[in-house]
């Protein structure tokens, strides 16, 4: 991946330079800032159901960078998870999901440290919901596929690196207004909810699925076929 992009950044701020080093350290992929290419969402991301919110608008030179991109064919569902569980904080409501937890750390979280940037799908409250129900052993790893398929939450691109925020220009911004915007990112959050449990309740193959205890038991590895190679 090469050239310029643009990007949006929905906040309640103007930020006309980002810095490094700014942002919350339990972020889906740690500390960085976080952007995506789609400007409607970033509208949503922007408003709270009190105020209004500002997009802001960059352009992004690619080159040079190291990228790490979980839609790409060398990435699956667990190395997703593995990153959340990195740093984001989840509830653990028993030993076999500590477990789980330290395994997929160790198997299958992948090497962003000398990364530039991350991009991937962004871990709203709904799809943080799933991740936390499959460590938990609520439900299996193909509903947790269909599950990330729910809602188009979008994808996110974080500038990790001093490198990447010195490649990052400010180009405008505009305001999202809280009466169109925050009722959209809740309708949306709720339709992927609302879907999740259609798929959660659906045991029918129950017998025939995986779940995080099986990946444990049968010592999955990052190459293993049975994995969905992508996120898209």
């Amino acid at each position: 991946m090469c050239g310029k992009i643009i990007l949006y950044h929905g906040s309640q701020f103007i930020i006309d330079k980002p810095l490094y080093g700014g942002g919350k350290q339990y972020n889906d992929y740690g500390q960085g800032f976080y952007l995506t290419r789609e400007a409607e969402l970033a509208k949503e991301w922007a408003c709270t159901d009190e105020s209004n919110g500002y997009v802001n608008r960059y352009e992004l030179d690619l080159s040079d960078l190291t990228i790490i991109n979980l839609s790409d064919d060398g990435y699956n569902i667990l190395n997703w998870i593995a990153i959340l569980l990195n740093n984001r904080v989840f509830r653990i409501t028993n030993e076999i999901a500590f477990a789980g937890k330290e395994f997929l750390l160790k198997r299958f979280l992948p090497d962003v440290e000398s990364c530039d940037i991350i991009i991937g799908n962004r871990a709203d409250d709904s799809y943080f919901a799933f991740a936390g129900a499959f460590l938990n052993n609520g439900i299996s790893l193909s509903k947790l596929e269909e599950a990330m398929k729910l809602g188009k939450l979008g994808e996110q691109t974080v500038l990790k690196s001093k490198a990447a925020f010195k490649k990052i220009k400010y180009l405008d911004h505009e305001i999202s207004a809280k009466e169109v915007y925050f009722p959209k990112k809740c309708v949306r959050d709720k339709e992927a909810r609302t879907e999740f449990f259609q798929i959660k309740s659906d045991l029918r193959l129950i017998e025939n699925e995986i779940f995080l205890i099986d990946i444990i038991r049968e010592r999955w590895e990052n190459s293993d076929e049975r994995l969905c190679r992508n996120l898209s």
